[in-house]
């Protein structure tokens, strides 16, 4: 079933940044967790088949989330997460970096700024997403490589779950 909730996907070039606006119909509590509790997060922040598989996180200022998208072939491609600022409920910002198993950033493509707040809005929560890097054409490489489409499909596998905690 195709979700009739809201989703706005669009790039600035002029400010190098990547924004997605959308809606769940589900208590902000519910959509928080969501974002920031490990257990959630790897039931749907990659597009399927790809699974997300959590190491380690620490979901504080200064924590890390350490994690994999694993293929159905088991591949692994690992991305780190650190949180440099969390006002609860509200907003957090982290950057997002491509890296080995041992949080070593792949040479040559730097990290990602995220910005995620969130607010309520008639008995449902909006999810304001910026995401922002200082090279352009690594903002064009990540359109490229089919960003838009997996975060469509997580975004649909949030929708499912959060539906599901009614």
């Amino acid at each position: 079933m195709k979700s009739d909730l809201l989703m706005n996907f669009s790039l600035d070039k002029e400010n190098k940044t990547v924004n997605v606006k959308r809606k769940f119909n589900a208590p902000l509590s519910n959509v928080w967790s969501a974002w920031t509790e490990a257990e959630i997060l790897d039931q749907w922040w990659a597009p399927a088949p790809i699974k997300s598989k959590t190491k380690r996180m620490e979901f504080k200022e200064g924590g890390r989330r350490l994690y994999a998208m694993v293929t159905p072939e088991g591949d692994e491609r690992w991305s780190f997460f650190e949180y440099t600022s969390i006002s609860p409920k509200t907003n957090f910002k982290h950057t997002s970096t491509f890296c080995d198993a041992d949080e070593n950033p792949i040479p040559n493509f730097g990290s990602s700024n995220w910005s995620v707040t969130f607010s309520e809005e008639e008995n449902a929560t909006i999810v304001d997403i910026a995401i922002h890097r200082d090279n352009l054409a690594e903002i064009e490489q990540l359109i490229e490589t089919g960003f838009k489409e997996g975060f469509t499909s997580a975004m649909d596998s949030l929708d499912k779950i959060l539906e599901a905690e009614k």
